[in-house]
């Protein structure tokens, strides 16, 4: 176990740059651009007027950026982009590579799409009030009320998810978010049928299947349904070296992959949380998750740990897989950050380093796991914040950058921690990706 003091001053051979802007905000913003287009086009040709054939516009877009808004929250998804991500050799261009090595960005496009649904909606409702005012036939009472229905749970998703609510009433934006998510998706069904009706001159099956929205619902069906259908309650076993952490082995035949977070719950219905799966011990089956006391659910689960959790869905790639398109990766991770990095460096073939600030690490996450750390990572900086003080994390890692040899930087901490790591060495000109906190 080594220490190194901070560097005080910045000796730089970088050109410092003005700082990038983050990929997800250029996605969220051209998603919003691209629906402000749209709609300025249909008020030149005159499209919006508050009668069937327009509503039925409108209803479409909106309930296609709903679906939009959802391809990118499917673990699938995110798998495959990863993969399709980390292809190019390291012999590619730098800045080709560090695009690429962004593809966890794609959360941007969910908050765009969702957002531009949900203004979509509104102005359903803007279009919708008059027609049935006017007494427009098929507009009624129901349909006026489903449709409200609707606009309303999409804005209450909308503030809750607000960085400032969401920070302080997480549990408020979990439960909005979940519940909201399948209201809106039975009342979406229910406005597919009133819509329907709007042409009863038709058959009604006939009508559903050359209606867009039907098809849509019906995907954005299937996509909410298909990760219940691999629901499983798996067993575990839980060891606490400290009242700080639980080191959970996940007694089941199926290994994910490396680099992989997995959600558990307690409860089918109630809160997720997402760990980073670990591998085994060799010689034991299963895999691992490094669960810390960060809130109510984490500390009643360390303080009563339970003999079986649930899972849903598939292990979920994170932002650490993008090491595969550089030579040698620097890890920075504080606390339990230490478990999304760790499978990584159990199974490191390019020679990857570490820089792990904690507080006494021996004490909080147990000889077992140092032990592991330090022979996968012999030469890692381990700074005990217990006996060294805390450091500035960015001097102690740019100085380990600068002794490694590294090419990029992933850090894996808690956000204030990150965005300035990650910023300062963006600012460098050096690859540097870590969480996003956008899901």
């Amino acid at each position: 176990m080594t220490t190194t003091p901070a560097v005080s001053e910045y000796t730089i051979e970088h050109q410092r740059g003005r700082a990038r802007v983050m990929l997800y905000v250029v996605l969220l913003a051209g998603v919003l651009v691209l629906n402000v287009a749209l709609f300025a086009f249909g008020l030149f040709l005159g499209w919006w007027n508050p009668h069937a054939p327009s509503l039925q516009v409108i209803a479409a877009i909106g309930q296609a950026n709903l679906v939009i808004s959802s391809v990118p929250r499917q673990q699938w998804v995110v798998n495959v982009a990863s993969w399709l991500a980390t292809r190019p050799s390291t012999s590619w261009p730098l800045r080709i590579r560090m695009l690429l090595a962004k593809y966890y960005h794609v959360g941007g496009i969910h908050v765009g799409a969702a957002l531009s649904g949900t203004a979509w909606y509104v102005l359903y409702i803007v279009l919708l009030a008059p027609a049935w005012a006017d007494g427009e036939p098929g507009i009624d009472d129901i349909s006026l009320g489903f449709a409200v229905g609707i606009v309303s749970i999409l804005l209450l998703m909308v503030v809750c998810a607000m960085p400032v609510v969401r920070s302080k009433k997480h549990n408020l934006f979990e439960a909005t978010h979940r519940g909201g998510a399948w209201a809106v998706l039975i009342l979406a069904w229910v406005n597919v049928f009133l819509l329907a009706r709007l042409q009863p001159e038709i058959p009604l099956g006939q009508v559903l299947m050359t209606s867009p929205i039907f098809w849509m619902v019906l995907a954005s069906t299937a996509m909410a349904i298909w990760p219940w259908a691999l629901l499983r309650k798996v067993p575990i076993s839980v060891e606490t070296p400290s009242s700080h952490v639980a080191i959970v082995k996940v007694h089941q035949k199926y290994q994910p992959p490396v680099g992989t977070t997995r959600a558990v719950a307690l409860h089918p219905l109630q809160s997720w949380h997402p760990f980073a799966c670990v591998p085994a011990i060799p010689g034991e089956g299963g895999y691992r998750m490094v669960v810390s006391r960060a809130g109510d659910w984490t500390s009643r689960f360390i303080e009563n740990p339970p003999a079986h959790v649930w899972v849903r869905g598939l292990p979920t790639v994170g932002v650490a897989n993008a090491k595969k398109l550089f030579n040698r990766v620097l890890y920075v991770t504080t606390g339990s950050g230490i478990g999304p990095a760790l499978g990584h460096l159990l199974s490191d073939t390019q020679g990857s380093r570490l820089v792990w600030v904690t507080r006494n690490p021996r004490a909080t996450y147990g000889d077992g796991l140092v032990d592991e750390v330090m022979r996968a990572q012999p030469e890692a900086v381990i700074w005990d914040t217990g006996a060294s003080g805390k450091p500035d994390v960015f001097d102690v890692s740019y100085d380990a950058y600068r002794s490694t040899g590294a090419d990029a930087v992933i850090c894996v901490s808690n956000r204030p921690v990150t965005a300035r790591v990650v910023g300062e060495f963006e600012r460098r000109g050096i690859p540097a990706f870590g969480p996003i906190w956008d899901s």
